[in-house]
């Protein structure tokens, strides 16, 4: 430590003062992992395809790590005063970044990767200078072998803790805006923590105290108005009136309220609208139930709107549904708030129904299943969009033939597909994929105006055949509009396709390139 004059107090003890360096090592740690895990959520929600984001991000904020670390060279005198500054610059960068995105995706969309990668790189130079920082403060107190293993043990125990708390804890919890400044009010307080320990060698005390409290007071402000902050944000993006926002460990989700009435949205895209959400639900669910005739056992793997399930419960045969929806947040909100409940017309809360959140993949894996059944006699199977990898599993080879184990020789299974007509390659890989696995495919479509033409699969192990009748007080569907369904014309008609397998998921990279022509 620098010789003190004698006038002035005496510093804490080397052992304290040692612990109080490296559990800021702790704490800048955590700090840094967190503004990686939220721009890479970030990302994914608002790019898609979360492997691809993810690994940009992580890639270019480890290499500004990289380039922080290789700066941290060039400081050579007041440290403490250098590593107090670098906290309250990752303090206020870090912590906003969420919220500067968020507000970049409604207000200056075309600048969002921009503005992503340029705070990823800011942060990381940041992160990257600390360690170093702390180290090179360290090394005058702590023997150089104990150093390192210190700071490293340090730093790892906290990107532990941040990584297990960030899905199961901070963003269900706090959201992303308020996770983000949560840590950034941490990395201020060690900044104020720097201040006080290294107040004898700060050469401009007061500019530092000043600094730390505007730091904090600013962050703290963001902390409180999080909620103006993303209302700011998402009534910009979404237009309509926000009437319900929740942000689970799965995704975000938002249902807004407008002329055409209710809208759900979730990371960002419209899963169904009140005012034609009849269309594309009897579409999906009538087919293949009226075929059947008598369906008993049903399950319904997503859907977790209930809207599917309110379509089932119109056959008076239906014994018993399953369904399968990994976000409790969905099958609790379209079960007890009100107006949810009523869209869906209290389906969620039959009798007949079970309801489990897992994952459907891992579902059909296990061999036990609800109501002493393996089998179904009609599956309807209602997932997003393969926009990313963790969906896209959901599309494949593997889980198809791990779905034909649970349907009845009988029985029917059927698949919300995108559209035939602005993703034509992506539909009819979709088709493949399921008669790989020996199933029969029946595709057809309907035109549900917030999508525009919509596609569907029919998987059997026995052909499928026009029903001849269809439950009363249908809005959309009758028996002779039914056949016009299954007929495509010449520019959704079938192309050749790659089986979409988990081991390259195809079904993903297809996608996107075609849905990222729409608008071009």
């Amino acid at each position: 430590m620098t010789r003190l004059s004698p006038g002035h107090a005496a510093p804490p003890a080397p052992r304290a003062f040692e612990v109080a360096l490296l559990a800021s090592v702790f704490v800048v740690a955590a700090c840094g992992l967190v503004y990686e895990l939220a721009a890479g959520a970030l990302a994914s929600y608002v790019l898609g395809d979360s492997v691809l984001q993810f690994s940009t991000v992580i890639g270019a904020y480890l290499f500004s790590m990289g380039v922080g670390s290789w700066l941290s060279r060039f400081f050579d005198r007041q440290l403490p005063a250098v590593f107090l500054r670098t906290e309250l610059l990752v303090a206020l960068a870090g912590g906003s970044l969420p919220a500067l995105l968020f507000l970049a995706n409604a207000y200056m969309p075309t600048a969002f990767r921009f503005l992503l990668y340029a705070l990823v790189g800011l942060v990381g130079i940041l992160v990257g200078l600390e360690i170093p920082l702390v180290m090179r403060i360290l090394k005058r107190e702590v023997v150089l072998r104990e150093l390192v293993s210190q700071v490293l043990t340090f730093d790892y125990l906290g990107a532990l803790a941040v990584s297990v708390a960030f899905p199961l804890l901070l963003v269900p919890q706090l959201g992303l805006i308020r996770t983000g400044l949560l840590f950034g009010l941490m990395n201020a307080a060690v900044a104020f923590w720097a201040l006080w320990i290294f107040r004898h060698e700060l050469r401009r005390f007061h500019a530092h105290a000043t600094a730390c409290v505007l730091t904090f007071v600013t962050l703290l402000l963001g902390f409180i108005a999080a909620d103006e902050i993303t209302s700011l944000a998402e009534d910009k993006f979404y237009h309509d009136r926000i009437v319900l926002a929740a942000t689970s460990p799965y995704q975000r989700i938002v249902v807004t309220k407008g002329r055409a009435g209710h809208k759900l949205f979730l990371n960002g895209n419209l899963q169904f609208s009140e005012r034609d959400e009849y269309r594309y639900h009897e579409a999906l669910v009538h087919p293949a139930m009226a075929a059947f005739g008598a369906p008993r056992r049903v399950a319904v793997l997503g859907g977790g709107d209930g809207m599917a399930v309110r379509e089932i419960l119109k056959y008076p045969s239906v014994e018993s549904i399953t369904l399968v929806e990994l976000d409790p947040h969905m099958t609790k909100l379209f079960a007890q708030d009100a107006a949810m409940a009523r869209l869906n017309a209290g389906a969620l809360s039959s009798p007949k129904l079970h309801i489990v959140n897992s994952d459907a993949f891992i579902w059909l894996q296990d061999n036990e299943h609800p109501n002493g059944s393996d089998v179904f006699d009609v599956i309807v199977v209602d997932f997003p969009d393969p926009t990313n990898f963790s969906i896209g599993k959901l599309y494949t080879s593997s889980f198809y033939s791990l779905l034909a184990q649970r349907l009845s020789a009988s029985g029917y299974a059927v698949i919300q597909t995108t559209s035939p007509l602005v993703a034509r390659q992506s539909f009819w890989t979709v088709v493949s994929t399921i008669e790989s696995v020996g199933l029969n495919a029946t595709p057809y479509h309907a035109n549900v105006p917030s999508f525009g033409e919509w596609g569907y699969i029919i998987a059997s192990h026995r052909p499928w055949r026009l029903p001849a009748n269809l439950p009363e007080g249908l809005r959309f569907l009758n028996a002779s509009s039914l056949p016009t369904l299954f007929d495509f014309p010449k520019d959704m008609a079938r192309l050749p396709a790659e089986v979409n397998r988990l081991s390259n998921q195809v079904l993903v990279t297809t996608y996107e390139q075609e849905w990222g022509r729409v608008g071009q």
